[in-house]
């Protein structure tokens, strides 16, 4: 039993160094500038969509807008750090849910509890969500594969971001405290 938990480990590991490794991001490491991917469908500036300012109460923030399809990190001062895509909770859930409607929380939350690569849903087939950012109730942020990372609101209620996103929030922006506001639907 532990070589094959060893094994799925590496074989995770490597799976999501594939798909980081994927697209040629444009972004630097520091944050400094807004997320934009080259050469594919990401090829968008979704810090266009969200404002350039927020007031943050001084603290560290992160911003999900589900109509707009994206996420932003602001820093304590309010200043738009860095921005991507969000696919977030649907008005339908996945067929595999046991309720109808998976909005994800709408409000004000702070994250609650941090994963790396090999964070898993408890709760949803022991799916994948590298990067796990806890803020809601077992609501997390978290990478996805590209492939299911849309502009669309079709998740169980967690917020997917493309695994470099993720990585990138979770080792240099979010902690334990962070705040994070999901705004409303329209």
């Amino acid at each position: 039993m532990k070589h094959l938990l060893y094994l799925r480990s590496l074989v995770t590991c490597s799976f999501l160094l594939f798909l980081a490794g994927c697209a040629s991001q444009l972004q630097s490491n520091d944050g400094s500038s807004p997320t934009r991917y080259a050469g594919n469908r990401f090829d968008v500036d979704y810090s266009s969509r969200l404002p350039k300012f927020l007031d943050t109460g001084g603290k560290k923030t992160v911003l999900v807008d589900p109509n707009a399809h994206a996420w932003g990190a602001y820093g304590a001062d309010g200043e738009l750090i860095r921005a991507g895509i969000a696919t977030a909770g649907g008005a339908k859930c996945p067929p595999d849910a046991d309720k109808e409607t998976c909005y994800t929380g709408m409000g004000t939350f702070h994250i609650t509890g941090l994963g790396d690569e090999t964070c898993i849903s408890r709760k949803y087939q022991n799916g994948l969500m590298p990067y796990c950012m806890y803020f809601n109730n077992g609501e997390a942020l978290h990478g996805s594969p590209d492939n299911i990372v849309i502009e669309d609101n079709v998740s169980h209620g967690c917020v997917r971001m493309r695994i470099p996103d993720a990585e990138w929030m979770r080792y240099h922006f979010a902690q334990v405290g962070t705040k994070v506001i999901v705004l409303p639907y329209q």
